[in-house]
């Protein structure tokens, strides 16, 4: 217990609970209003040293951000050493240290130790934040808890979500994956994509000129550092770079829901525009036709960048060789999964939302294209398949795993690699909008009293409770052809989502109307 005196004294004195509001880590980690996250921050300091002492002294993450949330929210996801979200034992655990009284601190770090046999030894916890007022404060907090825990820290400060992720990967491989420091993530990024639109003499209809959105975040300034590291290869026009509201009009979440071009952007003809969210995790295409606004989301990414490394593999003839497979969730345009599976004959894997599950899903395959259509999501490849390219995938395909940052979703690493795929086809947005026509959809958001109400089964698509909402949606669904809807709550906001899609644009309009308007009359 008395190992413990200093991290109650610094609780007590300085970062006490003050609210009695329960808080729960979810598919983001801690996320909620910024002021009543002082004491979680300092928790989390603590037991992110205790994981990383679990994890032998290795390096362990903790970025603070509220990723698409509005300015006032923040929050806390922490990081395990080879870039994965917290493993999904601990999650409990940093509920329960968030919630219980601050005289309960020492015991129940105590029992941290005991139920993990947690040794004595060194730690690495890596502290980085995204630009929101609070974001300073709340880090201070967070470097004082693993401080009392007598643990090391290594504060980045501002950074996006994937570069936090990347610096705890090189930090652990030794500078393995890549040089552990921010230059280091720009240079590697940048040589390959260099690189290999050098290989790519004859372009096509391709354009190298984007219009980025930066939704008012962290991702503005990182792309700053790439614009002028990518000059003369790839032109960069950005708008929403940080003079108005975080994520408010503009990112990619905006840009999903609203169906629609962000605050301070004009959509013309023949220009791709780029959308990511506050974190820089996100990223969405979308382009004006001559028919209007056209998306191009993650499903679309994934579809893109799955169909041309499955292409490069072929061309290799490696296509035996390594097993190639693409990760969807329930949100995945159906158009999309019947393109992947019966067209692109590459095998699909349906998981519940959230990255850590399709990240999970991913390393099953040598190489795993996973995209939620929200546009979070990266490739993976084995080290054995890594092996494999290097030395008979052929130029293009070495570099292009180069490219991409596999330690999250990237947004930035994620807009270079569909660059280099539309160079090497000679494509712009049209023609990669014709690969397949989604079926119109529509995701809304229902206020509801409890989310929790509501309990999902097969990766989120079917409702279990409450008792009688899915046969609620089935009834309605059956009355809208090529109809599809689900129900699940948010993980990352006090709300439900609800899901529709069908054959028409109407249709799925109404869909999505009439079972929200059910879900409130059920538990609203």
């Amino acid at each position: 217990m008395a190992k413990w005196d200093q991290a109650l004294k610094v609780a007590a004195t300085s970062h006490p609970r003050t609210r009695e509001q329960t808080i729960a880590y979810g598919t983001a980690g801690f996320r909620t209003k910024a002021e009543l996250l002082d004491h979680v921050m300092y928790r989390m300091g603590l037991l992110a040293v205790l994981r990383s002492r679990a994890k032998g002294g290795q390096a362990i993450g903790g970025m603070i951000t509220a990723s698409h949330n509005p300015g006032p929210d923040n929050g806390i996801k922490l990081v395990d050493p080879a870039g994965e979200m917290l493993e999904g034992a601990w999650e409990s655990v940093a509920t329960r240290l968030a919630n219980c009284k601050d005289e309960d601190i020492p015991s129940q770090l105590d029992q941290i130790v005991t139920q993990f046999s947690i040794p004595e030894g060194d730690s690495l916890v890596v502290v980085g934040r995204d630009t929101r007022v609070s974001s300073p404060a709340l880090s201070t907090a967070c470097l004082a808890g693993i401080a009392a825990a007598g643990g090391r820290a290594q504060d980045i400060g501002v950074v996006t979500t994937p570069q936090l992720h990347y610096m705890v990967v090189c930090i652990n491989t030794k500078g393995g994956y890549g040089e552990a420091s921010l230059p280091g993530y720009y240079e590697k990024i940048t040589q390959a994509f260099k690189k290999f639109m050098s290989l790519v003499p004859d372009k096509g209809s391709y354009v190298n000129k984007i219009v980025f959105d930066g939704a008012n975040g962290v991702g503005a300034p990182s792309m700053t550092e790439f614009k002028e590291r990518l000059e003369g290869v790839l032109e960069v026009e950005m708008v929403n770079s940080g003079e108005g509201e975080l994520n408010t009009g503009c990112g990619a979440d905006y840009v999903k829901v609203s169906q629609g071009a962000p605050k301070g952007l004009t959509l013309t003809e023949g220009t791709r525009c780029v959308s990511v969210d506050g974190d820089a995790d996100r990223v969405l295409y979308y382009y004006q036709s001559p028919l209007g606004f056209r998306l191009l989301d993650g499903d679309r990414i994934a579809t893109l960048v799955a169909g041309h490394i499955k292409e490069l593999l072929a061309t290799a003839g490696l296509s035996d060789t390594i097993k190639l497979g693409l990760v969807q969730t329930a949100y995945a345009n159906g158009s999309s999964t019947e393109y992947i599976s019966s067209s692109l004959g590459v095998p699909v894997s349906c998981v519940p939302t959230g990255v850590k599950h399709l990240h999970h899903k991913a390393l099953e395959f040598d190489i795993g294209v996973y995209f939620e259509a929200n546009g979070h999501g990266t490739v993976v490849f084995s080290e054995a398949a890594m092996s494999t390219i290097r030395e008979k995938g052929g130029e293009k395909l070495s570099t292009l795993v180069e490219v991409v940052n596999q330690t999250v979703g990237d947004a930035i690493s994620d807009l270079l690699v569909v660059e280099c795929v539309l160079a090497d086809r000679g494509w712009d947005c049209e023609q990669w909008d014709k690969c397949y026509t989604d079926l119109p959809n529509r995701l809304g958001k229902v206020a509801v009293r409890d989310r929790t109400l509501v309990t999902t089964t097969d990766a989120e698509r079917k409702v279990v409770e409450p008792v009688g909402m899915q046969e609620n949606i089935d009834k309605i669904v059956a009355e809208y052809p090529k109809g599809r809807s689900f129900v699940r709550p948010s993980g990352t906001e006090d709300c439900v989502r609800v899901y529709s899609e069908a054959e028409t644009r109407e249709g799925a309009d109404d869909l999505n109307k009439r079972v929200s308007e059910m879900v409130v009359q059920m538990i609203g």
